[in-house]
């Protein structure tokens, strides 16, 4: 293990690319803890302190920490997330945005130009509920805004939109520059900032007594072997066999060899359960925002803040169809089933069983199907695992499922892009049996 840190840091190229990343990374630590003008952070705080469990502790989770310091970071990435998925979205639907997606490079340039600029229309919206929701705000003992004015108003929505744009711009420089993708990078420096917090109230509050040691144990018990179990499904493949026919040129003979197509089970990764929280956090936090998080019971407002609110079966239902959807989705942009049944045939590979062209196809959609439904529920019920253990085994977690999802994830993607530098110069791995070198090769 000391042996492979100490070879990745042998590697100028690999070096540099790591030491960028970190430093981009504290540079966003450090900005988060910058506030937006005209905000008292104690009030903000003792108004946090009701809203555990809410949708607001939700959004803080993604954007670590930065709402409920009332940060300039405080909008994080969502906007530019929630910008790809319309994009995305748009692609399948509107001709234009298709093309450019067959494009190559230069589509995709241009398709990133206009994300961009829907990312700031979206971030203005956002910055505008966000505004308007701190005036609506009170905390223990006074509103969180003391003195609210179009000056306030106006600098929050200037600051919110450029930290939203900074942040972006932090997160491709890593892309570009760093190691590993900036975006989830940025989302996964957020989450893990979170983490001692969680570990200090799980001992501050059940260390205390004999029970609360042993259920603070199993809890951690359970992160583990969830940890455990999204690394097995996150690494699982499918494999597909192809043979490739012989050709026999001059006195050579080439092909002949039997080899396999690799199909994850979680192709999408972690991007259906960031697309689906993008999705239900939109409505719920512009209903809570508007609302001050005070709206009367039993009045509209206040239903439909509890039905978007998680632990809420409408909640439920909607989040774990969208990570199906999401992932059946996702996985139908990235693995077109008739470009490789397509380039099968044009390097003379087949599988067996099955006739070359639009039976291979189907057979490979199929299979896609039949493995992208388990792993898309499995995913599900991990981001569903804190309700689990609280409402079901009265056993605290607070260490957020689709959190764990997301860190191990982007965890997995960036050890494998360091393990292919490391490969690639002929040094041994982090595993150097495993299956993360067998996908980095």
């Amino acid at each position: 293990m000391f042996k492979t840190l100490a070879n990745v840091f042998r590697i100028p190229d690999l070096r540099k690319k790591i030491l960028i990343t970190l430093f981009i990374l504290t540079l966003y630590r450090l900005g988060s803890f910058i506030p937006i003008p005209g905000v008292s952070g104690t009030e903000l705080k003792s108004f946090f302190a009701r809203q555990t469990g809410s949708i607001f502790d939700l959004l803080n989770l993604f954007v670590g920490g930065n709402f409920e310091r009332a940060s300039i970071f405080a909008l994080g990435i969502m906007p530019y997330i929630t910008a790809s998925i319309v994009i995305q979205l748009l692609g399948s639907i509107i001709p234009y945005f298709e093309k450019l997606r067959k494009e190559g490079a230069d589509g995709q340039k241009k398709l990133n130009q206009i994300t961009r600029y829907c990312t700031v229309v979206l971030a203005a919206f956002n910055a505008i509920t966000i505004t308007v929701g701190l005036v609506n705000m009170t905390g223990a003992t006074g509103p969180v805004v003391p003195h609210p004015s179009f000056l306030f108003h106006l600098t929050g929505i200037i600051t919110l939109v450029t930290g939203t744009m900074i942040v972006m711009w932090l997160g491709e420089q890593i892309t570009e520059y760093g190691i590993g993708n900036g975006i989830s990078l940025i989302i996964f420096a957020g989450i893990i900032a979170r983490y001692p917090e969680g570990f200090i109230n799980l001992f501050r509050t059940r260390f205390n007594s004999v029970s609360g040691v042993l259920t603070s144990l199993l809890a951690i018990a359970v992160m583990i072997l969830a940890t455990a179990a999204i690394i097995f499904v996150t690494e699982a493949i499918r494999k597909i066999p192809v043979q490739y026919a012989k050709r026999i040129v001059g006195r050579k003979v080439y092909g002949g060899q039997s080899t396999y197509i690799p199909l994850r089970v979680n192709t999408a990764g972690v991007i259906p359960i960031i697309f689906a929280q993008s999705i239900l956090m939109f409505p719920a936090t512009l209903i809570t925002l508007f609302q001050g998080g005070e709206a009367e019971a039993g009045s509209f407002w206040y239903n439909m803040r509890i039905w978007f609110s998680p632990g809420h079966w409408v909640y439920t239902i909607l989040y774990v169809g969208l990570i199906i959807f999401f992932a059946y989705f996702y996985t139908a942009i990235v693995l077109n089933p008739t470009e490789m049944a397509e380039n099968m045939i044009k390097y003379g590979g087949h599988i067996p069983g099955k006739k070359p062209g639009k039976k291979t196809a189907e057979y490979i959609s199929s299979v896609l199907t039949r493995i992208t439904l388990p792993g898309a529920v499995f995913f599900a019920l991990i981001a569903l695992l804190p309700e689990i253990m609280t409402n079901v085994f009265k056993l605290p977690f607070y260490f957020g499922g689709t959190g764990l999802i997301i860190v191990v994830g982007v965890a997995l993607d960036t050890l494998k892009q360091i393990e292919s530098h490391l490969i690639m110069r002929h040094y041994d791995g982090f595993m150097k049996r495993g299956k993360l070198r067998g996908r980095a090769s």
